[in-house]
Order: C-alpha cells, then sequence, then structure tokens
C-alpha cells in the first residue's frame, strides 16, 4: 500500500485489530461489478464480505439497491445487510460502531460505494453528534420548503460547507445544518487520509457505465421495483434512494413508468459522477483495468498472483 503515512494511531489500530493487514476494500461508482468481485476475492481469502452500500443497510429494498441473492453470495458470509427497517433514518456514526465491531476475528472484504461509510469504518473519522428534535425539524422544513431553502440557510452559516454540496441533495443539507447548529462549524473535505486499519483499496470504473446503468435500471423494473416499493413504508432517508423515490411517483400517479424509469437513470448518472469524483481523490486506491481479468489482478496486488 501506498499513498499515506504510517502513524502512532495506525500502529496502535494494528495492535488492536490483529486482522487488520486482512482488510480489503472494493469501491467505486455504481453497477461496475464490485458485488461480484467482492465474493470472488472472499472466496480467494476466505473472507467474509461487509456491506458498505447505505442502501442496502435497510430491509426489504433488494431490487433498487442490487442486493445479491443468497445464490448469488455464492456462499460467503455477508455482513451488514438488512439491518436498519426503512422507516429509520441513515446513521454513519451507527454504520461505524457495527462495522468496527466486524474487524476482529476473520478476514473482512468491504464492499460498496457509500465513501464516507467506507471511511467511517477504516478510517481515523469522529462524527459530531445529532439531536433529535433538531434533525425532526429541519427534515419537516425540508419537506415544506424543499432543499434550496435550507442550502441557502447553510451557506449563510458556513458558506464552505455548502459550496461541497449540491443545491438539491436535502439529505446531506440537513445534516449539514446539524452539525453547523451544534458544534459553530463543519467539518472540513476530509482530503487527509488517516487509516484506521491496514486496508487494501481495489477500485472498479467502466467507460461504458452510462449504458450498465441504463440496464441495470430497466432490469429494476422487470424484476418488480414498483412492487417492491408498493410493499414498504418508506422513511425519510430510505424514500430518497435511487429508484424508490421514482417508483413511488409512478405509484401516485405523479410519473409515468418511462418518465420514472427516465428519471432514475439521469439521478443515477449524476451519483455516479459524485462517486467517482469522491474516489478519484483517494491515492490509496488501486484502480483495475476492467478489460482485464479483476480477480486476478487483484490478487496479484495482494501478492497472491499466479
Amino acid at each position: 500500500m501506498s499513498g499515506y503515512s504510517t502513524s502512532k494511531k495506525r500502529l496502535e489500530s494494528e495492535v488492536l485489530y490483529p486482522f487488520a493487514a486482512g482488510v480489503v476494500a472494493v469501491v467505486g461508482p455504481t453497477a461496475t461489478g464490485k458485488s461480484d468481485l467482492g465474493v470472488a476475492l472472499a472466496r480467494e481469502l476466505g473472507a467474509d464480505v461487509v456491506n458498505a452500500d447505505s442502501m442496502q443497510l435497510y430491509r426489504g429494498m433488494d431490487i433498487g439497491t442490487a442486493k445479491l441473492t443468497p445464490a448469488e453470495q455464492g456462499g460467503v458470509e455477508h455482513h451488514l445487510l438488512d439491518v436498519w427497517e426503512p422507516t429509520e433514518p441513515a446513521s454513519v456514526a451507527a454504520y461505524q460502531v457495527l462495522a468496527r465491531e466486524l474487524l476482529t476475528g476473520a478476514r473482512r472484504v468491504f464492499v460498496g460505494g457509500s465513501g464516507l461509510y467506507l471511511r467511517a469504518a477504516l478510517d481515523q473519522l469522529d462524527f459530531p453528534g445529532t439531536d433529535p428534535e433538531l434533525r425532526a425539524q429541519l427534515e419537516a422544513e425540508l419537506a415544506e420548503h424543499g432543499p434550496a431553502h435550507l442550502h441557502q440557510r447553510l451557506k449563510d452559516l458556513d458558506p464552505g460547507a455548502a459550496s461541497r454540496m449540491e443545491p438539491s441533495n436535502g439529505r446531506r443539507i440537513v445534516r449539514a445544518l446539524e452539525v453547523v447548529t451544534l458544534t459553530g462549524e463543519m467539518p472540513g473535505e476530509m482530503t487527509e487520509y488517516e487509516p484506521f486499519v491496514a486496508t487494501t483499496y481495489f477500485g472498479l470504473d467502466r467507460e461504458d457505465l452510462a449504458e450498465r446503468v441504463d440496464q441495470r435500471v430497466d432490469r429494476m423494473w422487470a424484476q418488480g421495483l414498483v412492487e417492491e416499493v408498493r410493499g414498504l413504508t418508506l422513511g425519510v432517508t430510505a424514500a430518497r434512494a435511487l429508484g424508490y423515490a421514482q417508483a413511488a411517483k409512478q405509484l401516485s400517479g405523479e410519473l409515468s413508468e418511462a418518465e420514472a424509469r427516465e428519471q432514475t437513470k439521469a439521478a443515477t448518472r449524476r451519483f455516479v459522477r459524485r462517486q467517482r469524483s469522491w474516489f478519484r481523490r483517494d491515492p490509496r486506491i488501486h484502480w483495475l483495468d476492467p478489460n482485464q481479468d479483476l480477480l486476478s489482478q487483484a490478487m496479484t496486488l495482494l501478492g497472491r498472483g499466479d
């Protein structure tokens, strides 16, 4: 591994977490094939998979999150799937606690595209507390006035924080306002990478990702996403998940099926751009060539190749 320095904290974490050297992370934008590589790596390494996709933490949200079926998991144990009810708000701090409990006792392969969740588990990050009453108030304002209104308030309080997030991303804006209100400032862009455990990162990206995204969205509808949404009660966070928000509007009559699919494709492509920007900043990631055998490349980099 390269791209960051050895530190006292890193050395301490390796003592406390003796299997740290066995941690691998498969990261990158959605629809790149991370889940399949994660399973293949886990089988080769005798490891378990740990989910690092924030929406796969929700029970019942299977089709729209491309959650692997038991058969697709190939006999590999998967952790942190179906942890929360879809009515619950997402909490990266809660995920951090759950993920770090898994860092002893076996090799782990973290798989997912939720960059902050991965960093919460594997890097030295502390998260400001939360205030349920304040959060509920901000969520109510978001529902009534929309994200642009709250983004302007954040801009007035912390211009730097506001500049780092899209005015349409209501969930992030609410959290930023909560943190700024409670602590007086929002943490910076997290451009320093201080590991909590020693981890080897593999990144996946593809030139044909736009086409793969379109195919995934069409497959979601064909597999019954709308019926899945019909049977769920979605909370504030889950209701904004890609595909779920659009399928809900299709059910309510706000969108036709064609409109719901197209809006999901467009929103997913925007999400892919944000994921690329996040992961490309991380100097520790080994980006694999999608035109070559992914497992072979990864095993060679781990010193386990032929």
